[in-house]
């Protein structure tokens, strides 16, 4: 099927938006006085990140989302200094844990998660920032429509996140504060659905590990950067 690009510009509008409507959901909704409402991320999604921490590590890998089950699996490889390190993670937010889990001696550590932040989803909370044009408007297919979020996480600590308009796919998060190391994720290559189900169940031998004791557990970022600052403990 071939679209002409002749007509104004609610004819085009109107097309396009028919076209689009049998892969993806509205991820905004105006109200009178053109407010965005909060966004609805598709509920199961693979894709990549990177992750950037003051400049004192990255990862990079790949990470499984499921809103269903409300589970998050992250697998990275990482870098600080001259040291590298591999970052195997399950976060199980409706249990409030999350494992780090280790290939090379087949243990787990199961730790405390403060499930209070998904971050493939905007928290209900959440301050409306901007809606902006990543790219230039100046031509079809030469920007992207996003929208910008704001709010507050424990511990004095602030957050930025950023979706698409069209299907609310999560792009960038950041957050800092004055007690909080500044951390950016980056997300792309994202895929609609889960390949492997089995990546968000923990490995067998992971079934007698305790949870840890912790006075403040983990959210997503701090535990992202746990295994980072562990590596660097032991240089």
């Amino acid at each position: 099927m071939i679209f002409s690009a002749k007509g104004n510009k609610e004819e085009l509008d109107i097309t396009w938006g028919l076209f689009l409507e049998p892969f993806v959901e509205p991820c905004s909704i105006y109200d009178e006085h053109l407010n965005i409402s909060h966004t609805v991320t598709p509920p199961l999604m693979t894709g990549d990140m990177s992750v950037f921490s003051n400049g004192s590590y990255m990862t990079t890998g790949s990470l499984t989302y499921d809103a269903y089950g409300q589970k998050i699996r992250t697998t990275s490889f990482g870098s600080m200094g001259n040291q590298s390190f591999v970052v195997d993670q399950l976060m199980l937010f409706r249990e409030k844990v999350y494992y780090e889990i280790d290939w090379q001696t087949f243990t787990c550590q199961k730790k405390p998660l403060d499930a209070s932040f998904v971050p493939m989803h905007v928290p209900e909370d959440a301050e409306m920032m901007g809606q902006y044009i990543l790219g230039s408007s100046s031509s079809w297919g030469m920007g992207l429509l996003v929208n910008n979020w704001y709010g507050n996480l424990p511990g004095n600590a602030t957050y930025i996140t950023t979706f698409t308009d069209i299907g609310c796919i999560p792009l960038t998060t950041s957050v800092f504060g004055p007690d909080t190391e500044m951390i950016f994720v980056s997300t792309f290559n994202w895929v609609i659905g889960i390949s492997d189900p089995s990546d968000l169940s923990p490995p067998s031998f992971c079934s007698k590990a305790q949870v840890e004791q912790s006075a403040t557990p983990d959210n997503f970022f701090t535990a992202l950067a746990s295994l980072a600052m562990k590596a660097q403990r032991t240089d």
